[in-house]
């Protein structure tokens, strides 16, 4: 217990001796932020990591559809249906969770695990130095031990539970489009890069929906958000239930 505590201390630590002794962002000395060849290759180096996040992130479906049909190598054909299904909804507009098969469901959830794990373990190489120097967005130095962070993150209702329990229902219910009951035609990148867009706008008119509609629902709903004025990638959950 303590040898696995103590890498997550020791971060933690040498992070608040290192961003103490940093200058501010402004006002700071032109010799002292002079770019050495080192830190140039440190800088390349974490340059490379972040792009190597992303396709990390996407290991499982990456994995899953290599060559359109990898898939039929790890699965049983009675798991999964390649033509896209409409789920026969009842009178009451839910279908029979029974007759609706969980596969893809479930590897989505699986992905979002993945991608978590490569997401918190970047974030933690970058916390202590080894992807090469950082630079401070914010000037007040915020201590916290990353063991507390992350339990903080993984425990946080708003992301994982409202998120996994909405996917479940609307899956298991039969509420989601037929194509995504498919598992036939891989990855379509023209769809995956429309979706971001789409919903980085949903979330754009979300986000001023919370702020203009009312002052209940800003109280309400959005204002515990910005108690944050100095954020840890551990906060991007953190919010009310409302």
């Amino acid at each position: 217990y303590t040898a696995t505590r103590a890498p997550f201390f020791l971060c933690g630590r040498t992070m608040a001796v290192l961003e103490a002794d940093r200058p501010a962002a402004e006002g700071v000395d032109q010799k002292e932020v002079t770019t050495s060849s080192s830190d140039s290759a440190s800088t390349w180096s974490m340059t490379l990591m972040t792009w190597l996040l992303w396709p990390l992130i996407c290991t499982l479906p990456l994995c899953l559809t290599w060559g359109e049909t990898a898939y039929r190598s790890v699965f049983p054909q009675s798991w999964y249906d390649e033509v896209p299904v409409t789920p026969t909804l009842s009178s009451y507009g839910i279908a029979d969770p029974r007759t609706v098969k969980p596969l893809g469901l479930i590897l989505g959830l699986l992905a979002v695990v993945v991608g978590q794990f490569f997401m918190i373990w970047y974030h933690y190489l970058r916390r202590c130095i080894m992807l090469g120097n950082v630079k401070r967005v914010q000037p007040q130095i915020r201590d916290y031990l990353f063991a507390e962070g992350l339990k903080t993150h993984l425990s946080n209702p708003e992301g994982f539970v409202l998120l996994g329990g909405y996917l479940i229902g609307s899956w298991m219910l039969g509420w989601m489009p037929s194509s995504y009951y498919s598992f036939a035609g891989g990855i379509n990148w023209k769809h995956v890069a429309v979706q971001l867009l789409l919903q980085d706008m949903i979330q754009c008119f979300m986000h001023l929906g919370e702020h203009k509609i009312s002052t209940w629902v800003y109280q309400n709903s959005h204002k515990p958000h910005h108690r944050f004025t100095n954020p840890r990638l551990f906060d991007a959950f953190d919010g009310s239930l409302v």
